[in-house]
């Protein structure tokens, strides 16, 4: 292993440290996108180690005995430590709009579009980013009875951690999914512009024949299927390609004509 490789390996221990000391509530209170984002910013050394209200004074305490850094006071403009919340939903106001489910950072909500959503309990870390999105104002958070710090503890916290990684693989597999169909379906009109009448991969096709058609002409060739019959005279090349051309063109006005009157 070079010496690269073993930087970036202790960083990648000590972010992982950092990490299970954090609450894994994902609350983003801490200004982060979640826990793991605000691990990496500590271990870089970027920011305070105050900064996360869920983690309350025991996880100040514990960063700063692992960073080796001095114990600050939790930072007032972050929030403040307070009992652990779940979310609840009045079920009877909730119009089913799903816009919770997509906030919840750990699929603790359950429900479908416009059916009733409710919380599962045992997997709502409190985070309340449910709260904000709600349109009609059904969820509330409420101190967990009986009443328990706000920062999960062991092996919450893992259980919590694992639930906010499948929660990001599932939102990856749904976008890359959803390309794929996107593609797929820009593949497929494509081929079916290609094909249709009048379409510009249409006329260059035909006049890609005419050229053949020419080409086989001058040098005296006649492919099999224009062979003509002992009974017919031999059809005139030029007039032939002339007669395809027209026809396209007069396939490719119909087409722009007949797409103008749908505007």
């Amino acid at each position: 292993m070079n010496a690269t490789a073993t930087v970036a390996s202790g960083a990648s221990d000590l972010v992982d440290q950092i990490d299970a000391i954090l609450p894994q509530t994902q609350c983003r209170q801490c200004g982060f996108d979640g826990c793991r984002p605000y691990a990496e910013a500590l271990a870089a050394g970027t920011v305070p180690l105050n900064q996360c209200p869920p983690g309350g004074a025991a996880g100040i305490v514990e960063l700063a005995a692992l960073l080796k850094l001095p114990i600050l006071p939790l930072s007032a403009e972050h929030g403040i430590e307070q009992p652990r919340e779940l979310a609840v939903i009045d079920e009877e106001c909730c119009i089913g709009c799903t816009l919770c489910i997509q906030a919840c950072p750990v699929d603790a909500i359950f429900g479908a579009a416009k059916q009733m959503h409710t919380v599962i309990n045992a997997e709502c870390t409190g985070c309340a980013l449910c709260v904000a999105p709600c349109p009609v104002d059904c969820i509330d958070m409420v101190v967990l009875q009986p009443v328990a710090l706000s920062r999960l503890v062991e092996p919450e916290r893992s259980h919590a951690r694992g639930r906010y990684q499948f929660h990001q693989f599932r939102l990856d597999r749904e976008q890359r999914e959803r390309h794929e169909r996107l593609a797929q379906k820009a593949v497929t009109k494509l081929a079916a512009a290609q094909q249709a009448p009048g379409s510009d991969e249409a006329l260059r096709a035909e006049k890609i024949r005419a050229a053949m058609a020419r080409a086989s002409a001058k040098r005296g060739e006649v492919s099999p299927a224009d062979e003509p019959a002992p009974d017919q005279p031999a059809a005139d090349p030029i007039q032939d390609d002339a007669e395809v051309l027209k026809q396209a063109r007069i396939a490719a006005a119909i087409a722009r004509a007949t797409a103008l009157r749908k505007r």
